[in-house]
């Protein structure tokens, strides 16, 4: 866009055309209706303007096409033409101006509504503090102050954590990185290819091999997603790549041991998507990704963890889309959890909207931004730590969330150290590890402290190359009409935020500079200007354009192509010419490029606005500059251009401390970090009968298929129906029978004092139910569940009668397949409390033994009816206690309930909104009831209200919005499915899910996976989806694929055979993925 100057010249033409045409575009351009009044209906205007400007000026308008069309207005001499177009000017910047204020006021009254409600949470968390001493009070406000130096910072906060040394190489650690978009491999890179195929790539790829490479750490998985598109190279569809064959020493390493590349498919299989579009798809992702670490951890088990399952020690989310998908995985399998964000939804979202041109629903719609954010917040709820590459980033980016205070995470630390309850509150921990960089590849020249006379050995003096130089050096030159000057260098896209063009008007208008040095240009790759998207267009055809106004030809290089490799070359050959690196970026989230740049020599001059701060502080290599100013940034490149002792001595400095930003300081630092986290596996790792309870009923099992063909009825695991092998039968089937009767003897004569109370139990239980109990649930033996999962209540919250009618069409339908019956199991998911369950089974007359398990209370506990390991000694039902202890983390019965009691009573100024269910609460669940569902909040308002307190947990609306309940953070419906397969080894993929179309507000999360789903059409009139979501909030279709192989309806009444129909539709259409 040109200068300035023009927008005067509207005015003038606005006010000149409104007296001459009397009044004609000079009417009130606030009120569409009185400007077509105003308009004149003499000869040379006599049409109504309204129409033109609602239907192409309002809704088509686009603020750089003003500048295009007042320069066709100056050259317009019909009088007529002339006006029209000034009128329509005049509407387009009035419309702009409303656009603007409008955004304003709703950015004002978005952001005033944040703030009241954080000064509420601070004055809880002043609360909180007033539990601790004096002395911790003045700590925690000390560690709000900023520190002098990034050192200092570095040793406070290191003061109570062990360096990760070598002494850890007698560890065999398991690390899961996960960065999901883009298309990624170990060599030939692609970047630049796509906005989503860039230097996160190159990072998470670097970092997984250096993390390999050090003491105690045995694999690191990178997980990505497999595109096997004819779009793309095939490479990106194979499903492991090897990056790295592990630490140098070579001791103790195994088949599996060192870095790979690890492609999980989900979504469309032939189709490369883009980061935006993957969001409906990364619950397979999940589940796809949870099958190879369990298998992994089990072959690790067999190398190096004496038979035990080798879990993660850690999984790292890089990203928004891979932060949720890391949230998921560390929950399913109960470790911690490391988020790095690299760039931020709610950051971007504000910067955009602050430019005015764009509305936010325009903004969701390209860019899936809410949905983006709302996968940040999810991953820190789940997070341990948040890992950043600068304080910029902690305090004016991460601070924007609702999951993270600065205040209130210091308070919770300092409750947390000194042993105070925190009520269930959480906050991630904030650290700073700036990037690493593989210096493997760098050669700093050592004679650069010469006086020069290394530039003679890049050209002779004919132009004749005395040495063989690198290919890309010729390419830069050739634009050069000196090339001996220092040069100044700058790498980076085209891209309006890099604020090229003023690094050029600051060159271009700065004679000494340009008589002193050469400007060079590294702007991507490019073919023709015409192909490129329109902002990066039009950032080089601006730089074009100012070449030529400044006549800067033979000074400035701007090569057309370059690849990866290359780079190296160019900084080398800016260092050999005494040259400058300069990032002029508006607001550099870090600046990866200054660290090269630093590590082949160059003194630097980079942005003042984000990460370059802490660069340049502590590589102490340069000049910071602000990016809007062209004589301060022409002014930091004469003087480090000019003065040869500031350029030895910033060129020294960096070289001398760039082992700061090295991968192996790096991952010390990470690993230190990660082992300052509380480790945490499930507890059936270290202590479980289940391992030889299991190989002894397998054995048993093995015996009684050998009688099958006898019509033995005998059930040692109370399983119902007939066995199914294929081995041929005993020759003496008497002495078969005989031998399986020995062995069920000496099993119960066997079992340990320990499980006397549960033997006594079973055997109670056995004598209510009238059947055979079981040690250990069958889910283990299980090929397929069905899991029953339909919403169907009256209006107050009781389970209708169609729930039942769904539960006995289900069974049918499986019984029907005699072969299925086999093979196949029943779960029971739903909201009700155990107690309610069972009376509904106990109508239906439907024994509860006919359900492998029963997932009661929103996924807040897990029941095996009919078997030992949930059984008291009085014969009750208990649930599933490992369950209990998984799901237990960062869990207040008491804050939750007290926090949700306290924001719902300000819904109601007259009183509460809710009460407390108490027949519908458990250890794990808070339940409410709902007095008014019109007067609730929705679950994204709840949600906002508990993340800014630091109570991380799961809230939903169910049983027709007659209840509101609040579960752990890791319990859930659909976690609880991923549970069953980490407990038990029934694989989510051999899951079918049979749901209505409406249903608790939960729904969404079990719709997706990679789990097989049956839709029952009818069952559901309506559910609780109304108090899902706000206004502004992401949309259905973010979460659940609008079409999926995985997903199918049936159609008319609800009978056996349609639901049958639907299975078999549905593993037809899932099998060809």
């Amino acid at each position: 866009m040109a200068g300035n100057e023009w927008i005067n010249g509207y005015l003038e033409a606005i006010l000149d055309s409104g007296a001459a045409a009397g009044g004609g575009g000079g009417g009130d351009p606030r009120s569409p209706v009185a400007g077509a009044s105003a308009s004149p209906r003499g000869a040379h205007m006599n049409f109504n303007p309204t129409h033109y400007f609602v239907e192409e000026v309002v809704k088509g308008v686009d603020e750089s096409d003003l500048h295009r069309t007042w320069i066709k207005v100056v050259a317009t001499r019909n009088e007529r033409e002339r006006s029209t177009r000034l009128e329509n000017m005049c509407w387009r910047i009035w419309h702009l101006a409303r656009k603007k204020k409008q955004l304003e006021l709703e950015g004002i009254q978005r952001m005033s509504a944040r703030r009241k409600e954080q000064e509420q949470v601070r004055r809880e968390a002043e609360d909180l503090a007033e539990d601790l001493s004096e002395g911790e009070k003045g700590d925690t406000l000390s560690e709000l102050a900023p520190v002098e130096t990034a050192k200092k910072k570095f040793q406070r906060n290191f003061s109570d954590l062990t360096v990760w040394s070598d002494e850890n190489k007698e560890k065999k650690l398991y690390i899961v990185l996960i960065s999901v978009h883009g298309l990624v491999r170990g060599e030939n890179m692609e970047l630049g290819r796509d906005s989503d195929t860039g230097g996160q790539v190159k990072y998470v790829v670097e970092l997984a091999r250096a993390l390999s490479m050090m003491p105690g750490v045995y694999r690191v998985d990178l997980f990505t997603r497999q595109v096997s598109s004819p779009d793309v190279d095939w490479s990106y569809g194979e499903p492991t790549e090897m990056l790295t064959s592990g630490s140098n020493d070579g001791e103790g390493m195994g088949e599996s041991a060192g870095a790979y590349l690890v492609r999980i498919p989900c979504g469309p299989r032939d189709k490369y998507l883009k980061k935006e579009a993957l969001w409906p798809y990364l619950q397979e992702f999940v589940d796809g990704a949870l099958a190879h670490i369990l298998n992994m951890s089990k072959a690790l088990g067999e190398q190096v963890g004496n038979g035990r399952p080798v879990l993660p020690y850690v999984i790292h989310g890089h990203y928004a889309d891979a932060g949720d998908v890391a949230a998921l995985l560390s929950g399913a399998l109960n470790v911690p959890m490391v988020l790095t964000g690299h760039s931020l939804g709610r950051n971007k979202l504000e910067q955009i909207l602050k430019q005015g041109r764009v509305s936010k629903e325009e903004i969701d719609s390209t860019y899936k931004i809410m949905r983006r954010i709302e996968g940040e917040e999810l991953a820190l709820d789940a997070a341990e730590l948040v890992i950043t590459s600068t304080r910029q980033e902690i305090d004016e980016q991460w601070g924007l969330y609702d999951g993270f205070d600065v205040k209130l995470e210091k308070v919770l630390r300092a409750r947390a150290r000194r042993g105070v309850s925190c009520h269930g509150r959480f906050m991630p921990r904030m650290v700073v590890i700036p990037p690493g960089m593989d210096f493997s590849n760098v050669v700093v020249q050592e004679d650069i402290d010469g006086d020069g006379d290394s530039k003679d050995d890049i050209v002779g003096l004919e132009g004749a190359s005395p040495k063989s130089m690198p290919p890309i050096w010729a390419e830069v030159m050739r634009f050069l009409t000196n090339p001996h000057k220092p040069m100044i260098l700058a790498l980076s896209r085209p891209d309006p935020k890099k604020n090229i063009t003023t690094l050029v008007k600051a060159f271009g208008e700065c004679r000494p500079l340009r008589e002193l040095a050469n400007l060079t240009l590294i702007m991507g790759n490019r073919d023709d200007i015409d192909d490129m998207s329109a902002g990066n267009a039009s950032v080089l055809t601006t730089v074009l354009k100012l070449i030529d106004k400044y006549d800067l030809y033979g000074s400035v290089a701007f090569p057309k192509h370059h690849n990866q490799a290359d780079v190296p070359e160019i900084y080398r050959l800016a260092a050999k010419m005494k040259g400058v690196f300069i990032n002029p970026a508006l607001v550099e989230p870090f600046g990866l490029t200054l660290i090269e740049a630093a590590a082949h020599g160059l003194p630097i001059v980079a942005t003042k606005n984000g990460g370059p701060v802490d660069i340049t502080t502590a590589l102490n290599n340069g000049l910071l500059v602000d990016p809007h100013d062209q004589s301060a940034i022409a002014d930091a490149l004469l003087k480090l251009v000019a003065d040869k002792n500031l350029w030895q001595e910033c060129r020294r400095n960096g070289l001398r401390n760039i082992h700061l930003y090295s991968w192996p300081e790096h991952c010390r630092t990470y690993l230190t970090r990660v082992a300052g986290c509380r480790i945490r596996n499930p507890r059936w790792l270290k202590d479980t009968p289940a391992d030889a309870g299991a190989e002894e009923e397998e054995f048993l099992e093995d015996s009684l298929m050998d009688v099958q063909d006898l019509s033995l009825r005998l059930s040692i695991d109370g399983e119902r129906g007939s066995l199914n092998t294929t081995e041929p039968p005993s020759s003496d089937p008497q002495e078969q029978v005989q031998r399986i009767m020995n062995k069920i003897k000496q099993s119960s004569s066997a079992l340990p004092p320990s499980a006397s109370s549960d033997a006594e139990g079973a055997k109670n239980a056995a004598e209510a139910t009238g059947g055979a109990v079981n040690k250990y649930p069958l889910l283990r033996r299980r090929r397929r569940l069905f899991v029953i999962a339909v919403d169907c209540y009256h209006d107050d919250g009781r389970a209708s009668k169609r729930m039942l009618q769904v539960i006995q069409e289900v069974f049918r339908a499986v019984r029907s397949d005699s072969q299925m019956s086999k093979i196949s199991g029943f779960a029971l998911s739903t909201a009700m409390p155990l107690s309610e369950t069972l009376q509904l089974l106990q109508l239906g007359k439907i024994p509860a033994t006919d359900f492998d398990a029963l997932i009661c209370g929103s996924g807040s506990e897990v029941y095996y009816p009919g078997t030992a390991h949930c059984v008291d000694a009085e014969g009750r039902l208990r649930p599933d206690q490992d369950y209990l202890l998984h799901i237990n983390h960062r869990w207040s019965h008491d804050g939750a309930r007290q926090t949700i009691a306290k924001l719902m009573a300000q819904q109601d100024g007259s009183g509460v909104a809710v009460e407390q269910d108490v027949a519908s609460c458990n250890a794990h669940c808070v339940s409410f009831l709902v007095k008014d569902p019109h007067k609730a909040k929705t679950i994204d308002e709840m949600r906002e209200r508990l993340r800014m307190r630091g109570l991380r947990c799961h809230i939903m609306y169910c049983r027709n919005s007659t209840r509101l309940q609040v579960v752990p953070l890791l319990a859930s419906r659909s976690q609880a499915l991923r549970y069953l397969f980490v407990r038990w080894g029934l694989s989510v993929g051999n899951m079918y899910l049979i749901v209505g179309e409406h249903g608790d507000t939960d729904l969404e999360e079990i719709l997706s996976g990679l789990h097989k789903t049956v839709i029952v059409r009818g069952v559901t009139e309506k559910g609780s989806d109304a108090l899902l979501r706000s206004s502004g909030s992401y949309h259905r279709e973010d979460i659940v694929p609008s079409e999926s192989p995985l997903a199918a309806y049936t159609l008319g009444d609800l009978k056996a055979d349609e639901i049958m129909r639907a299975l078999k539709q549905v593993s037809k259409t899932s099998s060809g993925i």
